[in-house]
């Protein structure tokens, strides 16, 4: 599989998982953009969501974030979890 493709999947996944474990019951997962914001004035998410989503990257990927500072630019975006995930990710 390409990476891009590989990339598509992970951020249709992601999307999916996120509504999901978040009950984002208003929110279908085709109506997230891969590049919006996830925090703040975007997907309107809060700080609880980013532990409720850090939980579901560790139960489905196998990732765990060490440095906690980067968390900030890894949670931005769809896209930004989704490269972060294709690049640690346990295969």
């Amino acid at each position: 599989m390409s990476n891009v493709n590989e990339l598509d999947e992970l951020r249709e996944q992601l999307k999916k998982l996120i509504v999901e474990a978040l009950s984002l019951e208003d929110i279908e997962p085709d109506e997230i953009a891969d590049d919006e914001a996830l925090f703040g004035s975007g997907l309107g998410l809060d700080s609880l969501d980013a532990v409720e989503i850090y939980v579901m990257l560790q139960r489905n990927f196998g990732i765990e974030i060490k440095n906690t500072s980067d968390a900030k630019n890894i949670f931005y975006s769809i896209d930004s979890l989704a490269k972060y995930v294709q690049k640690h990710r346990k295969k």
